[in-house]
This record gives structure tokens, C-alpha cells and sequence, in this order.
């Protein structure tokens, strides 16, 4: 089995519930095991600020997927919430992706691991620190407790 860590956001509909299905479909996967799940962190937009706050956590999974394979496992979740993809870093009831995959740099056409962007964005190096605090970002080979960013617009979400 290997290690992944995925990010998991939302902000169109009940938001909330779209994390817990997604959490669901994802443990019912076939060679997918949800291992840990962090907080709920409600968030700011970033790039596309036109739209509502998202709801963002961060899971660990043990898995017998590929990356690729984890990858098309992340689409078929955010298939089967209804993810419309219109708007880049538009609203949408759920996005899932994948942060880490053991200590690997993947860089194909369609993926990219670490996820590229995950060190400048406190939403998600914020819950992924509450799982993962002492695993290595391979790319910087910090921990992402040495990475994450104080950042008083991420705050626990209270239902």
C-alpha cells in the first residue's frame, strides 16, 4: 500500500455533505483505504474571488492505485457530485486533488505531484499539517509543518 494525500474543496450546494460523499466514495473505491481525515476549514476563494466561500480538508489514503489511477479515481468522485468545470478556479461542488503521492515528483501531461501549487496556498497546506505534519515535500524537503502558512483567513468550520 502506498501513502497519498489529497486535498478535497467545495463551495457550490451543501457543502459539508460534498466533503462526506466524496469521503465515502473515496473509501469504497476499489485499492482506495481513507485513512485520516483533518478538520473542515472554511476559506476565502483565490483567483476567481467572484464566488462563495469553499469548505477544504485534507485526507491521507493508503492505496494499491497508480498515481494515474488515483487520478481517474479523483475525477470519477468529483463526476459523481456533479463537478462542472466552466470557470478556472471557478465554484464548483467539489474538487479533489491529489497533494502527495509517497515521496514522488511526478510531472506528466495531466499530473503533477506535489500538487504545484499547494505550497503558496494556506487552505491546503493549513489541514494537511493537522494529518501530515512531519511528512517531507519532496521538491523543498521540508515538512509541511516547516511549510504551512499562518493565515488568519483559514478558520476551522463550526456546522
Amino acid at each position: 500500500m502506498k501513502t497519498a494525500y489529497l486535498g478535497l474543496g467545495s463551495n457550490v450546494g451543501d457543502r459539508l455533505e460534498q466533503l462526506e460523499s466524496a469521503i465515502k466514495i473515496l473509501d469504497q473505491a476499489d485499492g482506495v483505504q481513507v485513512s485520516q481525515i483533518s478538520p473542515v476549514y472554511e476559506t476565502e476563494p483565490v483567483g476567481y474571488v467572484e464566488q462563495p466561500n469553499f469548505l477544504n480538508l485534507c485526507v491521507e489514503v493508503k492505496t494499491t492505485l497508480t498515481p494515474q489511477q488515483l487520478l481517474q479515481q479523483c475525477f470519477y468522485t468529483e463526476h459523481q457530485l456533479h463537478r462542472v468545470r466552466d470557470i478556472r478556479w471557478g465554484p464548483r461542488t467539489l474538487d479533489v486533488d491529489i497533494l502527495l503521492y509517497e515521496n514522488e515528483i511526478i510531472e506528466e501531461e495531466n499530473l503533477t505531484v506535489p500538487h504545484p501549487r499547494m505550497r503558496e496556498r494556506a487552505f491546503v497546506l493549513t489541514p494537511l499539517n493537522d494529518i501530515a505534519t512531519d511528512v517531507v515535500e519532496p521538491h523543498t524537503q521540508l515538512s509541511i509543518g516547516e511549510l504551512v502558512i499562518p493565515d488568519d483567513t483559514v478558520k476551522k468550520y463550526k456546522a
